[in-house]
């Protein structure tokens, strides 16, 4: 006889909800402060050059879970095996696998590609998208995010990036920075992302944001132990504390479950006080994260 598991209140999901139901977005004058410290900190944050709606389409999709280095590799063996678009969408996915599986994900990527090329090609009667450069955001992002396997973190991408709309996507990094620094809502979806970071983001900073958060996330807040200690705003980083084991405020004390448990601490910055306790057994846990594993949220399907 089979026997349901009894839902406790206290678990993990619950504790998550009403983490995210307690959240607070953080003053504007925070994002400020963390747009101008990361360009300090990381040089210009210029955009990548501007590409065809459709080029920067495929792009994106081939950068999902891979570096820069490997997905211009596969961008260009596949326009020299493809150099037209509607050779390309000829293509059978085997051969196209072959030929982009420098970029990782081939078996994933290659599909996802033809579906979107063979659909714009039924859509249009071609692969021109240069309407899209006269038609509002909502109506580019609606036709993108139609499209097999796009979701809106790469709509975002053509808009910013081939397109110059305020726009600010949000991949693994920036989805990992804007957390720990309190900017998302525990366990927010990627869909959920794009929407408080948008309404949060004054729409001058957003591209410029996106850039410096994505080299703060590969070069000082990686996942798994982020380098708090060479952090240009770790002062006023709610999660920072975690990993740096020390009382913000004099005479924080130790918590009383356990030994193993860090310090409690005080949020600075502006930020309501909390008290944390951080579990020392080799893997960390984010504030922002509502006690679970950071999200990868750029690979898989609707990226």
């Amino acid at each position: 006889m089979s026997r349901k598991r009894a839902k406790h209140p206290n678990g993990r999901r619950a504790t998550a909800r009403l983490a995210a139901k307690a959240w607070l977005p953080p003053d504007p004058s925070i994002v400020r402060e963390i747009h101008r410290r990361l360009a300090r900190a990381h040089g210009p944050l210029d955009p990548p050059r501007r590409l065809d709606p459709l080029e920067e389409l495929v792009v994106t999709i081939l950068s999902q879970n891979t570096s820069d280095t490997n997905r211009d590799r596969a961008y260009q063996a596949m326009r020299a095996r493809y150099p037209t678009w509607e050779a390309l969408a000829r293509a059978r996915p085997g051969d196209l696998v072959e030929v982009i599986r420098v970029g990782g994900l081939a078996n994933t990527k290659a599909p996802r590609i033809l579906a979107v090329l063979r659909e714009i090609r039924e859509r249009e009667g071609g692969f021109d998208l240069a309407w899209m450069r006269s038609s509002s955001d909502e109506e580019v992002e609606e036709y993108l995010t139609s499209l097999p396997g796009v979701g809106p973190k790469t709509a975002a991408c053509v808009l910013a990036f081939s397109l110059g709309r305020p726009a600010l996507p949000v991949d693994t990094h920036v989805y990992r920075v804007a957390s720990r620094l309190g900017l998302l809502p525990p366990g927010a979806t990627a869909r959920a992302a794009h929407r408080v970071l948008r309404d949060l983001v004054p729409v001058k900073l957003r591209v410029a944001l996106h850039v410096g958060l994505i080299r703060h996330g590969r070069t000082i807040c990686k996942a798994g132990r982020p380098r708090c200690e060479e952090c240009p705003i770790k002062d006023i980083c709610p999660t920072a504390p975690i990993y740096l084991r020390d009382a913000v405020e004099p005479g924080g004390r130790k918590s009383r479950e356990s030994p193993r448990w860090g310090r409690a601490y005080w949020r600075s910055g502006g930020f309501r006080p909390a008290h944390v306790k951080v579990e020392e057994l080799g893997c960390r846990r984010d504030l922002a994260s509502g006690g679970h594993p950071g999200r990868a949220i750029a690979t898989g399907e609707g990226a």
